[in-house]
């Protein structure tokens, strides 16, 4: 067991995510253990979770611990590593990418929303395996959470929200202050930072983080929402960046059940939702194998594959 634990810790030193695609070797998934009871109106911290209390349909626990079930499965016949939260009773814990991200060998610790803090402290055991020196939080200002911030190479891709209002907006989760600390962290790399559309009343016209509206995927191929961007020239970019025959572009509806929001085993594998149709139809066609989970349920509070999934190495 101890020679066991040793190897864990020589592996876990070794962080790397470069991109979204590379073969996949360790990740973090969250879990809907002990998830706690339904929160009411007040306490949703988006539009889409209020919009499932409203209507008496938020998803159930056992419901949404046997969509991870199917994630962790399908993650385990890839032979990848996986770490799972320690459960903390009665509380959220689905959503992994929000708390921390990894870019090239350093861990990040998001600056995230003040309840939902316990989060990061529930994988501490994963944290005090890697190198203290790589551990790094941006400053308290900075405010920034995984589901903004995409390695691409060269570049790192983060949404962010510029306007005035930002403070208005519970749906606004990383702003400019650490879009600009990302780029001091990392000055050989060009950070790239898109205004995001945000509602706290509408799910369809609201990109609660990038990837809701954008993910690159395969081998130099991307899912694209353009409403979910506020700037049509940054839109534009991003569409140039990887070539307007290479993009996939979702609808509203399609968007809203978080069709960009799939995860990536290697450029050939994907995990994505059964219902996603024409989507799954299209990463075939590009020669990207599918393995179909059932992720209906945690859709509901506006979060899917991508964001209950913490990459820590990538070949």
């Amino acid at each position: 067991m101890k020679l066991f634990l040793y190897l864990v810790k020589i592996l876990l030193v070794k962080l790397n995510i470069k991109n979204e695609t590379s073969h996949l070797k360790a990740v973090v998934l969250g879990t809907a253990e002990s998830n706690g009871p339904e929160p009411s109106l007040e306490e949703a911290y988006d539009p889409k979770s209020a919009e499932f209390i409203k209507m008496g349909s938020y998803p159930k626990e056992k419901d949404m611990v046997a969509e991870m079930d199917a994630v962790a499965k399908v993650l385990e016949k890839y032979d990848v590593q996986v770490f799972r939260p320690k459960i903390i009773k009665d509380y959220n814990q689905i959503f992994t990418r929000d708390i921390a991200f990894v870019i090239d060998d350093k861990f990040i610790k998001s600056n995230i929303l003040p309840d939902r803090e316990q989060e990061i402290e529930a994988i501490s055991h994963v944290i005090e395996q890697i190198d203290p020196s790589k551990v790094l939080q941006l400053p308290e200002e900075a405010h920034i959470e995984g589901g903004d911030v995409m390695p691409f190479g060269e570049y790192i891709l983060v949404g962010t929200y510029r306007g005035a209002d930002y403070k208005d907006y519970i749906t606004a989760r990383t702003n400019v202050q650490a879009v600009e600390a990302l780029q001091e962290l990392f000055p050989n790399k060009k950070v790239v930072s898109f205004n995001l559309r945000k509602s706290n009343t509408e799910p369809r016209d609201n990109a609660l983080h990038l990837d809701c509206c954008f993910q690159p995927v395969g081998k130099g191929k991307a899912i694209i929402h353009r409403n979910g961007f506020l700037e049509e020239e940054e839109y534009t970019w991003l569409v140039n960046l990887f070539g307007k025959e290479n993009v996939f572009e979702i609808t509203r509806d399609e968007m809203y059940y978080m069709n960009s929001n799939i995860f990536s085993i290697a450029e050939d594998v994907v995990i994505s939702e059964k219902n996603f149709t024409r989507l799954n139809a299209w990463l075939r066609e590009q020669g990207i194998t599918v393995e179909e989970v059932p992720y209906a349920e945690i859709s509901k509070q506006e979060g899917l594959l991508r964001c209950s999934t913490l990459p820590l190495i990538r070949e």
